[in-house]
């Protein structure tokens, strides 16, 4: 049994805690700002208007905020949602696809619709578990190279403010890493908000408010962005997510988590909202012993980083003009940064074992390369092939006979 089901839920364990309220609120603020570049990318690369994309950050933004209050109080556990960073990176690097940004919403109501079957059938979140992680890893490192690889691109077309980036992420990060890419946005959004004349380039700001998109099912989108997204979301975001709680013991049932995460997803996705999971960085803020000393009171830091994210709603009309206006190389900079460290983490996944490394490198290369064959995307066909790959090269473990 965990900490925190031991400890009851009286006295201390139910007494406002101001630290866990400020792990939440900078749960929040590091989830939004280090990525909200990466989601923005994602959707205008599938073709998302401005007001589209301000739609779907509002409602994102609700689903993460409402789905995280709603289970870290019925729980009392510190369950983080964010939302699916890999997945917005997958959708920036595959691009439009047949049907326009319709039947990308239709991917993204597949995939909530998944995630809820998850949750409904444990085969299939066993059938995800069971994937090689060194494979799941090569897919991801795949997806996010060409990212990773905009903030050095950059310098050759917007020099001054793409160095002004990279130096602010450089210098912070060596203070405080945590607080690196956050600053590196701020200095950004600073930098976007004017323009060349010196004026604020933020008139004609929509309300945000929310857009219905009629989805559109198309089976290239179900195989290049449905697939891949669910799987990237399952293997990158709520495996690791449910591992990073149990490194502070706690072991929340993932029934009611998927159920909750799949459907929000599959109903905000109407409105242009990208996929909704566990938080995996951020939620180490919030149950770790510095949201609070007493593992009873940290779910307060998952619930507030909930509001938090609520709040940050009220704030899409700004953040979609501000990001969609500049240079497109600039945001793509921005969002690489972002994903460095995943980038690191998911490469060092992949090569770790030897045995599993050419099946792991050619996930990634092929899914790198942007293949695409018969409209399905290349991260499907980077998994195919790694796996074809390491099913030829796997050996069955031989047991030792017995002395």
């Amino acid at each position: 049994m965990s900490s925190s089901d031991t400890v009851p839920a009286t006295g201390l364990s139910t007494g406002l805690s101001l630290r866990a309220v400020g792990a939440g609120l900078l749960a929040a603020l590091v989830g939004y700002a280090s990525s909200v570049a990466v989601v923005i990318h994602g959707l205008t690369a599938v073709g998302a208007s401005t007001e589209q994309v301000v739609s779907g950050l509002v409602l994102v933004g609700l689903a993460m905020g409402l789905t995280a209050m709603g289970l870290s109080l019925h729980r009392r556990k510190p369950i983080s949602i964010a939302w699916t960073t890999p997945g917005m990176a997958l959708l920036a690097a595959t691009g439009a696809v047949e049907g326009g940004f319709p039947a990308a919403v239709g991917a993204f109501v597949v995939t909530g619709v998944l995630i809820v079957l998850a949750g409904l059938w444990s085969p299939l979140g066993r059938w995800i578990a069971a994937i090689p992680k060194p494979l799941a890893n090569g897919m991801l490192a795949g997806i996010l190279l060409k990212l990773c690889l905009a903030p050095f691109l950059a310098v050759s077309q917007a020099p001054g403010m793409a160095l002004l980036v990279l130096a602010t992420w450089a210098v912070v990060g060596r203070v405080a890493r945590l607080y690196a890419v956050p600053a590196a946005v701020a200095v950004a959004l600073g930098a976007m908000a004017f323009d060349s004349s010196g004026g604020v380039a933020l008139s004609g700001v929509p309300w945000p408010g929310v857009t219905f998109v009629q989805p559109v099912f198309t089976w290239e989108a179900m195989v290049g962005i449905a697939l891949p997204l669910f799987v990237v979301t399952m293997a990158s975001q709520n495996i690791p997510g449910l591992a990073v709680l149990a490194t502070y013991n706690y072991a929340p049932p993932t029934r009611p988590i998927f159920l909750a995460t799949g459907a929000a997803s599959a109903l905000t996705a109407l409105g242009g909202a990208p996929t909704v999971n566990l938080a995996a960085i951020t939620a180490a803020l919030c149950a770790s012993p510095d949201a609070d000393p007493n593992p009873a009171r940290r779910w307060q830091a998952a619930f507030v980083g909930g509001i938090g994210y609520i709040l940050f709603a009220g704030l899409a009309g700004v953040t979609a003009v501000m990001v969609t206006r500049s240079p497109p190389i600039l945001i793509e900079a921005v969002a690489g940064l972002a994903l460095v460290g995943a980038f690191g983490a998911a490469l060092m996944g992949a090569v770790q074992v030897e045995a599993n490394r050419t099946a792991a490198l050619v996930t990634m290369l092929v899914t790198a390369s942007g293949l695409s064959v018969a409209g399905v995307g290349s991260a499907f066909w980077g998994l195919l092939l790694g796996g074809a790959v390491h099913l030829l090269h796997w050996r069955p473990s031989v047991s030792q006979p017995a002395k």
